[in-house]
C-alpha cells in the first residue's frame, strides 16, 4: 500500500487553456495515508473521475504531480502503478468461473498455482463467494458479479490503491446497504489504502473515515463525516450533505451581530475578525437544531413531511424557507409557530465559506 500525495494538481481539456473556468480541476493538494478508506464526493461533473483517471494513470495532468510515497509516478503508466480500479459496471470475464475471475490477475503476474489458490479462497470467503467459485460469472446476479469485480481488485497483496468508481450504481437499492457493509468490513480486514467515488453522500458517509468533498472542480472540504455534517466549511457541504440540507438564510451583520429579518441571531461564536464581511452573508443553521416552541422568530406553518422517523416541517419566515426536523405532534398547515436556532450550531457564512469562531477559538 501506499500513502498518496497530489502536489498542485491542475487539469484541463482544452489545449490552451486561458481561465479558471477552462480548467475541470483547479489546483488540488491532497494527502491521503497508507491504508486508509476515503471517499471522493460530489455532484456529476465536479471533478470526481478526472481526478481518479489521473491517480490511476489513465489521463496526464496538464499540472502537478501525483506521489506515491514520495515517489513521482506522474509520467507512469497505469500498469506500472500497481492500482486497482473497480468501475460502475462490473469488469469480469462471464465465460470463466468465479475462482477463474479472482484468479486471473495472480495469474498474470506468474504466482504458483498453491499460492493462487489459497489467495483466491481467502478473498472469496470475505465475499461470501465461496459456494460459487465453480459456477461461471454469466449466470450470477448483478451483485455478485459486482463482489467478483471487488475481488479482483483486492486479491492482489502488492497493490498502492483500490480506487471504486460509482461502483453501486447498477446494484439494487435492497442490496446496496450489504456491499457497502461488506466493503466497510473489507477495508477494517485488508487495510488497503482504498478511495471511493460517489456523488451518493450515504455511500461515501458510510464507507470512508475521511470524505473529500468537491465542486466545480475544487476541494471544498476534508472531514470525517461527524464533522462535515456538524459545522460545514462552506454552504455548498451544508446543502449537499444532509437530508434534508442545511437552512441558508439572508442575513445582515452590523457591529459584530447577524441579523435575520431584523432580528437578532445568536451564533455559535465571534464572527472572525481576520477580515472584514464585506461579502455575501448568511446564516447557517440545519433543520435539526431548528425547534418550534412559544418563543423566536413568528414563522407560518407551508407543509409537513412524514419522512418515517420524524417529520420535517416547511416554515415561512416572511419570504424564506426555514426547514424543521420535528420528532412527535407537528403543528397543521397555515398554524402560527415561533422557531428558535440552537445557538451552538448556528454558522455566520461569507461568500459561501464559514465566517464563525466556535467557542473555544473565541475566548
Amino acid at each position: 500500500m501506499a500513502q498518496i500525495t497530489l502536489s498542485k494538481l491542475r487539469h484541463s481539456y482544452y489545449p490552451n487553456p486561458k481561465t479558471p473556468d477552462d480548467y475541470a480541476l483547479k489546483q488540488i493538494d491532497l494527502d491521503w495515508e497508507d491504508g486508509g478508506a476515503y471517499a471522493l464526493l460530489g455532484p456529476s461533473g465536479c471533478g470526481k473521475s478526472t481526478l481518479l483517471n489521473i491517480i490511476s494513470g489513465l489521463l496526464d495532468p496538464s499540472q502537478g504531480q501525483v506521489l506515491f510515497d514520495g515517489k513521482d509516478v506522474t509520467g507512469l503508466p497505469p500498469d506500472q502503478r500497481n492500482i486497482a480500479q473497480v468501475f460502475q459496471f462490473p469488469v469480469i470475464y462471464d465465460t470463466m468461473t468465479v475462482f477463474n475471475n479472482l484468479a486471473f490477475p495472480l495469474r498474470n503476474r506468474g504466482m504458483d498455482e498453491i499460492t493462487v489458490k489459497q489467495r483466491v479462497e481467502e478473498i472469496a470467503h470475505m465475499l461470501e463467494l465461496d459456494g460459487m467459485l465453480h459456477s461461471r460469472a454469466a449466470g450470477l446476479s448483478p451483485d455478485n458479479k459486482q463482489k467478483i469485480s471487488m475481488g479482483r481488485g483486492l486479491v492482489r497483496k502488492d497493490v498502492n490503491v483500490v480506487m471504486f468508481d460509482e461502483p453501486l450504481t447498477v446494484i439494487d437499492p435492497h442490496l446496496k446497504w450489504k456491499l457497502r457493509s461488506k466493503l466497510k468490513e473489507l477495508h477494517q480486514r485488508v487495510r488497503a489504502t482504498m478511495i471511493y467515488v460517489t456523488h451518493d453522500q450515504t455511500e461515501a458517509l458510510t464507507f470512508a473515515d475521511q470524505v473529500v468533498v468537491m465542486n466545480d472542480g475544487e476541494i471544498v472540504q476534508i472531514g470525517t463525516p461527524n464533522e462535515l455534517f456538524e459545522r460545514p466549511a462552506h454552504t455548498f457541504v451544508g446543502h449537499f450533505i444532509g437530508s434534508p440540507g442545511m437552512n441558508v438564510l439572508p442575513c445582515e451583520v452590523n457591529q459584530g451581530m447577524a441579523f435575520f429579518h431584523g432580528h437578532p441571531i445568536n451564533l455559535e461564536g465571534a464572527i472572525d475578525s481576520s477580515g472584514a464581511i464585506a461579502g455575501k452573508t448568511e446564516i447557517g443553521i440545519r433543520p435539526e437544531f431548528v425547534s418550534l416552541n412559544y418563543q423566536g422568530l413568528e414563522a407560518t406553518i407551508r407543509k409537513v413531511s412524514d419522512v418515517g422517523r420524524h417529520n420535517v416541517v416547511d416554515a415561512m419566515i416572511g419570504e424564506t424557507l426555514v426547514k424543521a426536523v420535528v420528532n412527535g405532534a407537528v403543528p397543521a398547515q397555515g398554524e402560527t409557530v415561533h422557531l428558535s436556532f440552537d445557538p451552538a450550531k448556528t454558522r455566520l457564512y461569507c461568500d459561501g465559506w464559514i465566517a464563525t469562531q466556535t467557542q473555544g477559538a473565541a475566548s
